[in-house]
């Protein structure tokens, strides 16, 4: 005999069911003056995240992270491997002013500025409710039980080729808008890493926003469950006024002289794209969205009661006592951002107009030639950091040896901007290096102000080495 599956009968979570299925969050839009805010936010950086691989500073693209030349552009400014501390002032700004904004406007990313936010209620929702219809809680298509109706097929292909235009995008940030182009031109089997990488971002997006959605906030998203680090009882955050609230009453039993201004409408619920209860107080799942304001507002307006039942507040503020600006985590933040923005803009202003890096052959790290003199071979990489095309001038100093130094291009051009690579060779008689190993001086100069001097030691044989040599010279032997 069988029994058909248990009914949810309702939620235990907020995105489950009793029976252990998932609860769909279908939020109701709630129109308002918080909803027109986010949205103007919300568009203007959609337009940005689509505008930055294609606009540039300092003839460079504004944030290209280009990971196989190990060389990372942000706002016209490249770091190179040799950046690794101006890398880390500029990451530990970002982080410390995550943590103070968190301190002072709670999940103001969250609500604001994620691009999970953003795109999910300003783009994917819309148009699901566009294609499939309904507003409150459940779609049409929803209610009619046909889940393949072709309204919804519809509304899938139109957000598979929003996904394959952020996928294209999200590449564009790490290769540069030019190679995009080169490449939708070509065959992917011509870059085949490349066009899974794009493959697989296209599908992350499609199924993130197709069935994922809050899922991505409430579970795999680490943001919330930081927050009890992160806030204090000052902390801005949306928040239902208890004290002004309760004890909820509604319909025809209530009573004015007893009841909170809460009518338990349950717009606040039915708004929440997390699907929680800001009356429960705060919440990890909850991102600060404020359309519960929205919605709260326009019902306290019908009622003839105040607007701001709920509303940006603090703990401290609804527990009834004055929200203190100044407070530890208030003064320590802004003196580590200071430190760091400082450090960083210090060191980066300071900063060489190039810079230059000495390594050794690839291979042996030197040879012999014909007449057994020593021949090592030094590379010469030279980042142009300077605001024009550059001409570095390569001077060799070997003191105390009579040597020859063969630079084949000097003065060696580099690019605005770019990195190379050149090479020049010194070359020793063997007996240089019998004491040791002998000392240089390498002269980069581009006759606009940059001039700097690296000490380099050049390899050779051993002292043992011309030991046995000369032993096996005087019996006859070859060296």
């Amino acid at each position: 005999m069988t029994t058909a599956a248990p009914r949810a009968a309702g939620r235990v979570l907020p995105t489950m069911n009793e029976d252990g299925s998932r609860r769909w969050v279908r939020p109701r839009p709630s129109p308002g003056r918080w909803q027109t805010r986010r949205r103007v936010v919300a568009y203007a950086l959609m337009a940005l995240y689509l505008a930055i691989p294609h606009l540039r500073m300092n003839d460079k693209p504004m944030i290209l992270l280009d990971a196989p030349r190990r060389e990372f552009t942000f706002f016209g400014y490249t770091f190179l491997p040799t950046d690794t501390l101006l890398f880390m002032l500029f990451l530990g700004t970002v982080i410390v002013t995550v943590f103070l904004l968190t301190a002072l406007f709670g999940r103001v990313w969250c609500g604001w500025a994620c691009p999970q936010t953003v795109w999910m209620e300003y783009l994917f929702r819309p148009l699901e409710r566009f294609f499939e219809g309904g507003t409150n809680g459940s779609l049409a298509i929803d209610r009619g039980g046909n889940r393949f109706h072709p309204r919804r097929l519809a509304k899938f292909v139109a957000y598979f080729l929003i996904a394959l235009v952020l996928g294209h995008t999200f590449l564009a940030y790490f290769v540069g808008t030019d190679q995009i182009v080169q490449w939708v031109q070509a065959s992917p089997a011509q870059h085949p890493s490349a066009f899974a990488v794009m493959g697989f971002t296209t599908m992350l997006v499609f199924a993130d926003f197709a069935y994922f959605r809050e899922q991505t906030c409430t579970i795999a998203c680490p943001y919330g469950r930081w927050q009890s680090a992160l806030l204090d009882r000052n902390s801005l955050i949306v928040a239902y006024d208890h004290r002004r609230g309760e004890p909820r009453q509604k319909g025809m039993k209530r009573r004015e002289s007893t009841a909170g201004d809460c009518i338990d409408c349950g717009m606040c619920v039915q708004t929440c794209p997390t699907g929680i209860d800001i009356r429960d107080g705060l919440q990890m799942e909850c991102i600060h969205c404020t359309q519960c304001i929205d919605a709260c507002d326009a019902v306290m307006e019908k009622i003839n009661k105040p607007r701001g039942l709920i509303r940006y507040s603090s703990r401290d503020m609804l527990a009834g006592t004055a929200r203190h600006l100044v407070r530890p985590r208030t003064v320590i933040y802004p003196l580590a951002l200071a430190a760091f923005l400082g450090t960083f803009v210090f060191m980066l202003s300071t900063k060489a107009a190039a810079d230059v890096t000495l390594l050794r052959a690839v291979g042996d790290p030197f040879s012999l030639d014909g007449d057994g003199r020593v021949v090592n071979q030094v590379r010469l990489r030279i980042a142009n950091r300077a605001g024009s095309d550059r001409e570095y001038r390569i001077r060799v100093e070997v003191e105390g040896h009579e040597g020859t130094v063969v630079v084949p291009v000097n003065p060696f051009p580099v690019a605005r901007g770019h990195t190379e690579t050149t090479s020049f060779f010194i070359t020793l008689p063997r007996d240089a290096f019998s004491s040791g190993e002998p000392e240089i001086e390498v002269h980069i100069s581009d006759g606009s102000g940059f001039d700097q001097e690296f000490p380099w030691r050049l390899l050779g044989p051993s002292a043992g080495d011309h030991k046995r040599t000369g032993a096996a010279g005087a019996a006859g032997g070859t060296p």
